[in-house]
């Protein structure tokens, strides 16, 4: 008889059944007991097993599953013995059925199919009940728990610790993460340094693309001649100010305007921060080409850093000063209904930064004692919004002074922001535990926003970018699309874990 080690060379119980009912097959060839005359001896046979066939090759799977994993219950019911007070088997009060062990149970006297009644027992440690697990589980087209473990059943079958042995296939099941898989997620990495330190405003910018907007550039006879403009906000990363740049199209050579109209204003940046976009990808090479700007940004010591592409989280730092903008922009045109033009947007949009400059970081204090609010128009405009104290002053000491006052409220700014705004940023909201780092050679799904699930393609992890703290959370992957190879670059929320390197 087999034992249940060769059992562990098939992957399904289909194909183990189907190699057990042929080794029967070519048994009742050799002692002449096979109904088909033409068989006979070692051959390779084509024609289908016979149902009677598959019957026993089941029956001997079972059999000999039950003889490794439950041989000291088995011998003793065949010597009408009781089975051990220790046996897992105590409480189901195990029958022999067949030769199988079967439930006893409480139900001999329903009105249920006899493999209803007394189901076969198996053990969860079973690679056989793992084939079964799998076997049934694709036969309801790959369905949650419960319908895996009823179609089990239904078949027959009771298997010890069934409900983990079913979570842990759901759980490893590639076609399941395919259908219901979650996207990868890492722990929140540590604030970057450039939103921790004390610098002058707009030292590290954040910038990013928002808009259209349709405005009227002329009248002509046949009506009003209409076009669309767009904005580019700059974030300061420390103080959490704006500024605002409105441009006419999308093109490089209007991110570059704007950017060279920003330092003018606001002096030149040591770090730029964006998305990959087009345009901005565009102006960083444009203004590599430009041997002057090339030489000022270099003499600044300016450099501009790229987040992945589709990780808009990773700017959320301008990305919540754009919702705000909009915010605003969305109730100013409720309430005017003006007809935009380029000026009266380029005005709009002084107002939002203005509205967004007096914005407090902070929850605003009841304490009499503390009537400054904290709030970025403190350090850019040192105007605090509050009449001047009673009293007469000379021009000898308004000159005198002015510097003084000028320094101390900018003084009052970073104590007030490193003692009270930088603790409230020191907890993690969400992503709070550490997960898996993908590794190269991972399966992964490619999430495409563009196509439905069923059709994101597989990818394969190429190379990964660990941060300061040796978590992954950008990737790159290789794809195979339309008999070409293509790269992207990818955050870990992007994709969904297919098969580890380890299992693969």
């Amino acid at each position: 008889m087999l034992t249940c080690k060769p059992f562990e060379r098939f992957s399904t119980f289909k194909c183990l059944v189907g190699a057990i009912a042929f080794l029967i097959h070519i048994a009742r060839s050799f002692n002449g007991t096979n109904p088909n005359s033409e068989c006979k001896g070692w051959h390779k046979c084509n024609l289908p097993r016979t149902q009677d066939e598959m019957t026993q090759a089941k029956h001997i799977i079972l059999q000999e599953t039950q003889k490794a994993t439950f041989g000291k219950e088995l011998s003793a019911l065949k010597a009408g013995k009781s089975i051990s007070k220790q046996s897992t088997l105590l409480k189901l009060s195990p029958v022999l059925d067949n030769g199988l062990i079967s439930v006893g149970g409480r139900l001999k006297h329903s009105e249920f199919e006899n493999f209803e009644k007394t189901p076969v027992v198996l053990a969860k440690d079973s690679h056989v009940s793992l084939l079964l697990t799998r076997h049934y589980h694709e036969q309801i087209k790959h369905q949650g728990r419960h319908l895996t473990e009823g179609a089990i059943r239904a078949a027959g079958l009771w298997i010890l610790g069934g409900k983990r042995l079913v979570n842990s296939v759901i759980h490893k099941c590639i076609v399941c993460r395919k259908l219901r898989g979650k996207q990868e997620e890492q722990r929140m990495a540590d604030l970057p340094p450039e939103r921790l330190k004390t610098c002058p405003p707009f030292s590290y910018v954040g910038l990013d693309v928002f808009g259209p907007w349709t405005v009227t550039t002329r009248r002509t006879r046949g009506g009003q001649a209409q076009s669309k403009r767009w904005a580019i906000m700059f974030t300061c990363m420390s103080s959490r100010a704006v500024h605002i740049e409105v441009i006419e199209s999308l093109d490089t050579s209007s991110c570059v305007n704007a950017l060279r109209r920003f330092f003018a204003l606001r002096g030149p940046a040591e770090k730029l921060l964006s998305d990959r976009g087009t345009n901005f990808i565009g102006a960083s090479k444009e203004l590599g080409m430009d041997k002057t700007l090339e030489q000022y940004l270099k003499d600044q010591g300016c450099s501009w850093e790229f987040n992945p592409p589709h990780a808009s989280h990773m700017g959320g730092s301008w990305e919540r000063m754009i919702g705000i903008a909009w915010r605003i922009l969305d109730s100013m045109l409720l309430q005017s209904k003006v007809q935009l033009t380029h000026d009266v947007l380029c005005t709009l949009m002084a107002e939002v930064t203005a509205i967004i400059y007096a914005r407090p970081l902070l929850p605003v204090s009841s304490d009499p004692d503390n009537p400054f609010i904290l709030s970025p128009s403190m350090l850019l405009t040192q105007k605090t919004c509050l009449s001047p104290p009673p009293g007469d002053f000379l021009d000898k000491d308004l000159y005198a002074k002015q510097w003084r006052q000028v320094q101390a409220l900018a003084n009052q700014f970073w104590t007030r922001w490193r003692r009270e705004y930088l603790p409230t940023l020191q907890q993690r909201q969400k992503w709070t535990v550490s997960r898996r780092n993908l590794q190269v050679g991972d399966l992964v799904l490619l999430k495409d926003k563009q196509a439905p699930r069923n059709s994101w393609p597989m990818a394969r992890v190429t190379a990964t970018f660990p941060g300061k703290d040796n978590h992954i959370r950008k990737i790159e992957v290789k794809v195979n699309d339309q008999g070409g190879v293509k790269t992207f670059m990818r955050p870990v929320t992007e994709v969904i874990l297919l098969l580890p390197k380890d299992n693969s």
